[in-house]
């Protein structure tokens, strides 16, 4: 029995809510359980340096987590600098994103996307992927509508999902007290078409089979395609 007393491939109810921040170009607060992320996307008619005068664009991604998003109060990074985590969960949202968008179609401007964790109850990074998609959605969908742009940049659609080995049985969409107790942790990043872009998984006390992981593959790849649905009916 899982401590949330969820069936093994069943996800916490989720909650994509478009349009959160009315000053954004895109935006979505995303509610998966008891952690909640707001995403925004901002439209930058500018490119970093290192693209200029290449005819490409550029999407990224910053990830914080508020004070008071977990059990205790962690002091802001701004204040003493990105952990490790942090850096290497923006990163991982920012290739995420790229891999649906044809930088050419965007031309020579970038979109800036934030996530910012309110409330951590595990998951915080695979929520953040797939809110994020949302909000760039919208962003774009904004630019045709200004028309900045004439055409879609986007090629597919994007969605994350953590999975895992808990009291060696794999589940679906951990939460904290699941996670912080898994004999293996997974996150799997999947196109709506149902390719995969990136997968991290870990061992955390004994090495698991590849049953097991085609266990935890087939969990995730159903469970995006459940999440896929839900962004587009938003």
């Amino acid at each position: 029995m899982r401590p949330s007393g969820r069936a093994f491939n069943e996800m916490r109810e989720i909650a994509l809510i478009p349009g959160f921040s009315k000053h954004a170009e895109g935006s979505c607060l995303i509610k998966c359980g008891d952690t909640h992320v707001l995403c925004t996307a901002t439209w930058d008619e500018s490119t970093p340096p290192w693209l200029r005068g290449g005819g490409k664009g550029w999407v990224t991604a910053e990830y914080g987590m508020l004070p008071r998003s977990t059990t205790g109060r962690m002091r802001r990074e701004a204040k003493n600098g990105q952990s490790g985590r942090t850096q290497e969960i923006q990163r991982l949202i920012g290739r995420s994103l790229r891999a649906v968008v044809d930088m050419k179609k965007l031309g020579e401007r970038q979109i800036l996307i934030d996530c910012d964790v309110l409330q951590a109850d595990g998951g915080t990074r695979t929520a953040s992927i797939t809110g994020a998609y949302v909000a760039l959605k919208q962003c774009i969908n904004w630019a045709l509508q200004q028309g900045i742009i004439t055409e879609t940049p986007l090629r597919d659609s994007v969605a994350a999902i953590s999975c895992g080995l808990y009291k060696g049985a794999p589940v679906v969409d951990l939460d904290y007290a699941e996670d912080s107790n898994a004999d293996t942790d997974a996150n799997f990043v999947i196109t709506g078409s149902g390719a995969l872009v990136e997968i991290q998984a870990t061992a955390e006390d004994a090495p698991f089979s590849d049953e097991q992981f085609t266990a935890l593959m087939t969990l995730a790849k159903n469970a995006c395609v459940e999440l896929t649905e839900k962004q587009n009916s938003v």
